[in-house]
């Protein structure tokens, strides 16, 4: 099947509309929109023509356990009413080289595509240019090409066979990576083109034939905490901007750790700006980054997004969500009220000895270093290749030779158990590393720190639960005290990628608590 698809991109048109028509139907309200892990959809673009509301979405293709953006081709997904569930999926609608002769193969990245004035579709997308083409010395050759077709699901051509219109040579030489493009057309006509990542937003005009870029492209400023992904839109005679924010820190408004992202918006009197920060929209999601786009449909406003949360998703296997978005028009200008994202209806998860859901983390080393996060601690997920918001660590220039992670409850637990799995990017005793720890015990709180008496073995070892089993404890706190590996004052730093405390028995899975849990000790 995969080795066919691509053929898609080439159908002539009435074999590509017979296609679109025979489209599967997706069933079942919620989200993710595809969610049975047959399909990954990423980097949404929503867009509406006529009475069917679009979405453009790349497709990733990771393996299980790797970390890299492996996206090959994009799809489509279409509904002409969201409330219902359904939605019409054609994957493989272009790749890349099939597009454009200048783009190299894979690198699917984020794209959009808007119905213009003369009725066409065009497709500003982010690939690879090949090295023939790109200029001598390019250092990074993401760049931006435009492709045009006479429906959504193509076929699409090069609108520009000349070359991409934004890259590091044109239309003025740059040294930023030349990504995440959103195009805009106004109400006058007049057409605008944000892109830009890693903090740097560039925005041009273009001219009414949708390529060619008019005047003098322009860094943009006041979208505060911007990293990436960039979306522009217009309501009510004032602009909005949204994007992928990442600005971590324990005081942050959008991220707990800097490989998180938020999204966040700003809003100007005019396409160019100036722009003035509003605020956070979107807290972030189950996956590292966030990539939204929002569009008005039959009177209401909707937000697309992604997450990792469909069947086997994870960071580079993401799915795209959509979810209504609000107005509060009691300020000027109108704000964007914060979205709360949506699941399928599932069945509540079974009992489990596993209490720690229910229990606020702390460590020896906050506040915690922003490349990792506490709350990774207990939030139940396991993966093959953590990425550092997987977990806790401690690492640091000068790694302590004893660290301590705790749990704090609002009401006692009974406990007989505790596993820890733990992280490892280097051998025991590697300063400039993480190891499992030497060894590792127990603590509870009663009037006092006390030692758990444990059996059973507690090797710690990467990528391994280590189990400590013990007489049962009543407690509202729980500490796990590391000793960490090597000796002459040079150590390793400890990483946990999941810590469970045990039960005696099940009891339904436990919330988080939502107040202020406070420490056994009083400090």
């Amino acid at each position: 099947m995969r080795a066919l698809l691509p053929l898609i991109a080439l159908l002539p048109a009435p074999v590509l509309a017979q296609a679109q028509a025979d489209a599967p139907t997706v069933q079942g309200a919620g989200n993710p929109i595809l969610a049975d892990g047959r399909y990954y959809s990423t980097d949404p673009a929503p867009f509406v023509d006529g009475d069917t509301l679009w979405i453009l979405a790349g497709r990733d293709e990771a393996p299980a356990g790797i970390n890299d953006f492996i996206m090959n081709e994009w799809q489509l997904l279409a509904t002409n009413d969201p409330a219902t569930g359904e939605w019409r999926h054609t994957p493989a609608i272009a790749r890349p080289e099939t597009m454009f002769a200048w783009a190299e193969p894979g690198r699917a990245y984020a794209g959009q595509i808007v119905k213009a004035r003369d009725g066409r579709f065009y497709f500003y997308a982010a690939v690879l240019q090949n090295e023939k083409t790109a200029a001598p010395g390019t250092r990074d050759r993401f760049a931006i090409g435009v492709a045009v077709a006479d429906r959504p699901t193509g076929p699409w051509r090069d609108a520009h066979p000349a070359g991409p219109i934004v890259s590091q040579a044109v239309p003025i030489a740059n040294d930023i990576q030349n990504i995440d493009p959103t195009v805009f057309i106004d109400d006058d006509g007049r057409v605008f083109l944000y892109w830009g990542t890693f903090g740097r937003l560039r925005a041009v005009e273009l001219a009414p034939d949708m390529v060619t870029i008019k005047g003098q492209e322009q860094p943009i400023a006041g979208a505060t905490g911007f990293f990436e992904a960039p979306w522009l839109m217009k309501r009510n005679g004032t602009y909005y901007l949204l994007y992928a924010a990442n600005n971590a820190g324990p005081n942050s408004p959008c991220t707990p750790a800097i490989y998180h992202a938020c999204q966040a918006y700003a809003s100007a009197p005019s396409p160019l700006g100036p722009w003035t920060y509003r605020g956070v929209i979107l807290r972030p999601v189950s996956s590292t980054t966030s990539h939204a786009g929002a569009v008005a449909f039959k009177g209401r406003w909707y937000l697309a997004y992604h997450t990792a949360d469909a069947a086997g998703g994870g960071h580079f296997r993401r799915s795209v969500a959509l979810d209504l978005l609000a107005w509060d028009d009691t300020v000027s200008p109108a704000a964007i009220r914060p979205v709360t994202p949506t699941r399928r209806p599932a069945p509540p998860p079974p009992p489990s000895r596993n209490v720690a859901p229910g229990a606020v983390a702390a460590a020896s080393n906050e506040p915690v270093p922003v490349q990792y996060w506490i709350a990774a601690l207990n939030d139940g997920l396991i993966r093959e290749a953590p990425l550092p918001p997987d977990m806790w660590a401690n690492w640091s220039r000068a790694n302590p030779a004893r660290a301590w992670i705790e749990y704090r409850w609002a009401a006692p637990v009974t406990l007989n158990a505790s596993r820890i799995r733990f992280f490892a990017d280097h051998p025991a005793g590697a300063s400039e590393g993480i190891a499992p720890p030497a060894r590792w015990h127990l603590e509870f709180w009663r009037n006092g720190w006390k030692p758990v008496r444990a059996a059973g073995g507690a090797a710690p070892r990467a990528d391994h639960f280590a189990e400590l089993r013990f007489a049962p404890v009543t407690t509202r706190c729980l500490r796990a005290v590391f000793d960490a590996s090597g000796g002459g004052g040079t150590y390793s730093g400890v990483g946990v990628q999941e810590w469970e405390a045990l039960a005696v028995k099940p009891v339904p899975r436990p919330s988080r608590p939502t107040g202020v849990v406070p420490p056994c000790d009083g400090r």
